[in-house]
């Protein structure tokens, strides 16, 4: 199984195949729409991830982490679109596919670090308020 990670700079660079260059053979009438948009929402998933790390409580870390999840899927569906419109084949979307599984994987299990991070602090409360 995968090691969960232990803070989000562990996690690799979100799908690194969704640089601009892959994106260069589409349409230059695409450039303000699904272009811009394929590019927004996967650099999205680490600027959560970064964001939510930044964030004082682990909720919020978490929730952070779910909306960068949220961008992961996006990406995905914008990706679809690619394909359907024929600026991307078949195999590339399948190559893709490979990168947003991989990095849903390590997302979901930094999110658990982070319930167990949770779990844990909560219960250190209740016992130091029982002791109180």
């Amino acid at each position: 199984g995968t090691k969960p990670l232990k803070r989000f700079c562990h996690l690799p660079p979100p799908t690194p195949g969704f640089s601009p260059v892959s994106v260069k053979t589409f349409p230059s009438d695409e450039k303000f729409r699904l272009t811009d948009q394929l590019i927004r929402s996967s650099r999205g998933v680490s600027s959560m991830i970064a964001e939510g790390h930044g964030k004082f409580t682990y909720k919020d870390k978490i929730n952070y982490c779910i909306m960068g999840r949220g961008s992961l899927n996006e990406t995905w569906n914008h990706l679809i679109d690619a394909m359907d419109s024929e600026y991307i084949n078949k195999e590339e979307l399948k190559s893709y596919k490979i990168d947003i599984d991989e990095t849903a994987k390590l997302l979901n299990g930094y999110i658990n670090f982070l319930r167990t991070l949770a779990e844990k602090e909560k219960d250190n409360k209740m016992i130091k308020n029982r002791i109180n």
